[in-house]
């Protein structure tokens, strides 16, 4: 009499494709996640230099303050306070305080990854900032009084 089902190897064999398979796919996966992240980067950082642009053209000057009296009159969307429980993921600004100069989002990446912000009254650079991987080196781009993004330190390679 024959029984049915499977044997021992047969379901191995099974385990070892799928695990191959797993190997595979989690590596496209983490970087198809790491650039959405990103492209909200890009989104907020032209959002950054439009409120820049904004300013400059009611002032003569930009400013390194985001929010705030004298600043920009920018803050991300639905801004709680900064950290865990926000939308947003990247660090955003220039050196200075939570919620005036910068702010930080759920990745919770630290403001010290913005030294390279900086504005006067003709040029500004704004940083974001992000581990978007994980490995504990952060994402950093900036943008220009010309519009222009930068990638500095590029954390999906």
């Amino acid at each position: 009499m024959k029984s049915k089902g499977f044997t021992l190897i047969e379901l191995m064999v099974v385990v070892a494709i799928i695990a191959f398979l797993a190997m595979i796919a989690i590596p496209s996966a983490k970087r198809y996640l790491a650039r959405a992240k990103r492209a909200e980067a890009y989104t907020i950082l032209s959002s950054i230099a439009t409120a820049q642009k904004v300013h400059w053209a009611k002032t003569g000057k930009y400013s390194n303050q985001l929010s705030g009296a004298g600043g920009l009159g920018w803050k991300p969307e639905g801004y709680k306070g900064g950290g865990e429980q926000e939308n947003f993921y990247y660090t955003y600004g220039f050196p200075g305080s939570e919620g005036t100069n910068h702010f930080t989002g759920k990745l919770g990446t630290s403001a010290s990854h913005l030294s390279r912000a900086n504005a006067s009254d003709i040029v500004f650079v704004a940083v974001a900032a992000g581990d978007i991987d994980g490995d504990g080196e952060p994402d950093i781009l900036t943008v220009d009084q010309n519009g222009t993004i930068t990638i500095v330190q590029d954390d999906l390679q």
